[in-house]
């Protein structure tokens, strides 16, 4: 009798533990797509003011001296074998190398807001580039 009983509970507590369970990757409301686009906007506005100054290196210069508005910077190619640097590089390798070769510049530490801030921009400049990883 007691087996009855609970194996009639088990669809309830089956319920109620799946009810429980945080939502999924996947699963998301309105207003988080909506929080995320405008953190997302936030960062990559903040990456293209950085690219636009003069203040990632002691020269002067710009990324946009050499990248107008991020153009030739492929950030859909990466990570591929890059000839300045000599071995396989991921994009922020690559922004590391032009700040310190052609601003004059210290690279950014690669867990720091700048460098993110710097791809934010470039892949928003190259949105919608079919990705091909090695590209060249």
């Amino acid at each position: 009798m007691f087996t009855n009983r609970l194996l009639r509970l088990v669809p309830a507590l089956a319920a109620l533990a799946l009810a429980a369970q945080p939502a999924g990757a996947d699963e998301f409301t309105k207003e988080d797509l909506a929080d995320w686009q405008q953190q997302f906007k936030s960062v990559m506005e903040k990456g293209e003011a950085l690219f636009h100054s003069s203040d990632l290196g002691t020269n002067g210069h710009s990324c946009d001296g050499c990248h107008p508005d991020a153009a030739n910077t492929h950030p859909e190619t990466y990570p591929k074998y890059q000839q300045q640097i000599g071995e396989m590089a991921e994009l922020r390798d690559m922004i590391n190398w032009c700040i310190e070769n052609t601003l004059d510049g210290e690279p950014l530490p690669l867990d720091s807001p700048e460098l993110l801030q710097l791809e934010a921009y470039i892949n928003w400049e190259r949105r919608g580039v079919a990705m091909a990883p090695g590209k060249h």
